[in-house]
């Protein structure tokens, strides 16, 4: 199931499972995971991309690894809210993963997230050496984490 809806995205996960966010990138793909009771995302690891193939078997022995119940996946919209060439090409590669993986899919504006996780890690005095290896997945926290933040704000206002 791949859907835009968080609410009905969380109704497919399975209770008490990690979700993973995923920054998805022309080279990279940056990992993040949640807990089990989904309240902080954490940066996992960066995936060098080659052929799709590749890339979703890599993806799903994490997915099983870490016993991971759903994907939330980065859509890179454009600054006016439209939907351009990068999102089609995040929409076509959650079609391609889902008869694969067969977890719930959502989207997650990812607006500035990596020049969120950009700010971070400059304010942490990271080398611009350490801030190359880790920045996809340290984006992928900041995608993961604000689809956190509004589960848990639909827990607590249904």
């Amino acid at each position: 199931m791949i859907t835009d809806d968080i609410a009905v995205f969380l109704g497919a996960v399975q209770p008490r499972s990690a979700l993973i966010g995923l920054d998805l990138g022309t080279k990279t793909i940056g990992l993040a995971v949640s807990d089990t009771s989904r309240t902080v995302a954490t940066p996992y690891e960066t995936l060098r991309r080659t052929k799709f193939g590749k890339d979703a078997e890599a993806l799903m022995k994490i997915l099983n690894d870490r016993a991971i119940g759903g994907i939330v996946l980065g859509l890179p919209m454009n600054m006016d809210g439209s939907e351009g060439a990068r999102c089609q090409s995040t929409r076509a590669f959650a079609r391609n993963l889902q008869p694969l993986c067969q977890l719930p899919v959502t989207f997650w504006d990812e607006r500035l997230s990596t020049v969120a996780a950009e700010r971070a890690l400059l304010e942490a005095d990271t080398s611009r050496k350490r801030r190359a290896e880790v920045i996809d997945h340290v984006a992928a926290s900041y995608i993961l984490q604000g689809a956190l933040d509004r589960i848990g704000f639909m827990g607590r206002n249904p």
